[in-house]
């Protein structure tokens, strides 16, 4: 079945598009054309004047809808993943915090199942933790956080293919050995919820931890030692020019003058968008799933409010964020929120922008950037053109 979009502008590679049209076939992008000619056959999607953008790429979830990906079962995968489906999330690498081998095994099984569905938009399990310092455990389960065990995570590695990214403090005992155990296995190694010093961040970046968690969150910046400046693991990794990050955009985790100082350093090309999201997210509901955690000022806590929890924030939110509040321009929050994780996580032949060739994934946006339209795969998910 064809489908033609219409009557929208378009981000494409070269830059925006005004007055043509996104041609659909079965669940690929059959074409990108510079006019709106009717193509014979097609379904004609009006976009009525709306901003048309490849589709959002989460690369740090942990829930939505109610569910925690930490249940492990089909069912809290699925729910989760739909929630954040209708908000613009049409690629998924969903997220567990710190958990038990039991727990990783589970949510690997289904997240295996899931990613050999047709159409599926699973591409991934991240792993976000246990191997943490504990003295920035923020909003993980304290009692699982220790440094790397080779007898538990060699095996999970060999087993299970569904693994994609697993995050790491990189001044824990045996990390060098971690970060190579996962670059052998095709996955990416990040840093979080840690106290790396520029040499800790160096002996990472060096062994192939090239990516950076939740930026700026779990993770000091310049402190002084006596009378001495130290730099923290913020400028460290700022100094580490190929180092990539994501951002919470919010506008709560980060405010948005650091959003957009992050973006002016590090560039749309090193910097992803993320929402972190826990189970409330893109729900009515509330935080039943964590009793730790607290609903308060558009964001979780942790009840005792000594540490933000995670976000509830959704994909379209994480946009008008960044155009918004911090006034970087559209084009580079669209380009955050698809082209940039699907570089970083190695799906960039087939997801992340509008061209010819590349699955059927995209969103739209109006003059308000309030979310109109989303399509993952060629099939409609949200429409209220």
């Amino acid at each position: 079945m064809l489908k033609q979009i219409i009557n929208g502008r378009i981000l494409t590679p070269q830059g925006w598009l005004k007055g043509g049209s996104v041609i659909v076939e079965g669940n690929k992008i059959k074409a990108v054309s510079n006019n709106d000619l009717h193509v014979e056959g097609a379904e004609i999607i009006d976009a009525k004047g709306c901003t048309i953008v490849p589709g959002g790429i989460e690369m740090h979830v942990h829930g939505g809808g109610g569910r925690d990906f930490m249940e492990g079962t089909e069912e809290a995968f699925r729910v989760a993943i739909n929630a954040h489906a209708k908000h613009g999330t049409t690629s998924i690498f969903p997220t567990l915090s710190s958990s038990t081998v039991p727990m990783i095994e589970a949510a690997c099984q289904t997240c295996d199942k899931l990613m050999a569905e047709e159409n599926s938009p699973v591409l991934g399990l991240h792993l976000e933790g246990p191997y943490f310092n504990p003295k920035q455990a923020g909003a993980q389960i304290p009692e699982w956080i220790k440094a790397p065990v080779a007898e538990e995570y060699e095996p999970l590695l060999e087993k299970y293919k569904c693994l994609k990214r697993w995050d790491e403090a990189p001044e824990l005992p045996g990390s060098v050995e971690f970060i190579t155990a996962c670059r052998k296995h095709g996955v990416l190694p990040a840093i979080a919820h840690t106290r790396a010093t520029y040499e800790d961040v160096v002996a990472g970046h060096d062994a192939g931890m090239t990516h950076a968690t939740h930026f700026y969150n779990a993770m000091p910046v310049v402190y002084k030692n006596r009378e001495f400046k130290v730099p923290g693991t913020v400028e460290s990794i700022f100094a580490l020019e190929d180092m990539t990050v994501e951002m919470i955009a919010d506008g709560i985790h980060v405010p948005p003058v650091m959003l957009r100082m992050i973006y002016q350093i590090k560039g749309v090309e090193k910097t992803a968008l993320i929402t972190d999201s826990l189970a409330c997210a893109a729900t009515e509901g509330d935080a039943a799933f964590d009793p730790r955690v607290i609903l308060e000022d558009g964001v979780c806590k942790l009840a005792d409010r000594s540490a933000l929890a995670g976000s509830i924030a959704t994909m379209d939110r994480l946009i008008r964020t960044c155009v918004q509040m911090a006034n970087i321009p559209l084009e580079d929050a669209c380009r955050m929120a698809s082209e940039t994780p699907a570089k970083i996580m190695g799906v960039f032949d087939r997801k992340g922008s509008l061209e010819a060739g590349k699955d059927a994934d995209l969103m739209m946006f109006d003059e308000n950037l309030k979310l109109t339209y989303v399509m993952q795969m060629g099939n409609v998910v949200t429409n209220e053109l």
